[in-house]
């Protein structure tokens, strides 16, 4: 599934929030470029195609929005990380 279609719905921000997030499809981290999506109310950017040191990860979003990735989704998303 398309990131337009998983985030275009509400969905609960780490700031408490129900939002539809923002999609930045490329921002720059020293390892790459990303896409991002951020949250209209806190600003807080995550990550949302692999694991960055730079962003917030969607692992914090998973756990007040569990179906928003597959369980594989969740480990290609993990498995792509970059190192810490």
């Amino acid at each position: 599934m398309s990131y337009e279609k998983k985030f275009k719905n509400k969905l609960k921000c780490i700031c408490n929030n129900l939002v539809v997030f923002e999609i930045i499809p490329e921002i720059e981290c020293d390892w790459g470029c990303h896409t991002v999506i951020q949250c209209p109310k806190c600003e807080e950017l995550f990550s949302i195609d692999v694991k960055c040191p730079a962003f917030q990860t969607i692992e914090k979003l998973l756990k007040e929005n569990m179906q928003l990735f597959t369980t594989d989704e969740q480990f290609s998303y993990l498995s792509k990380s970059h190192p810490f």
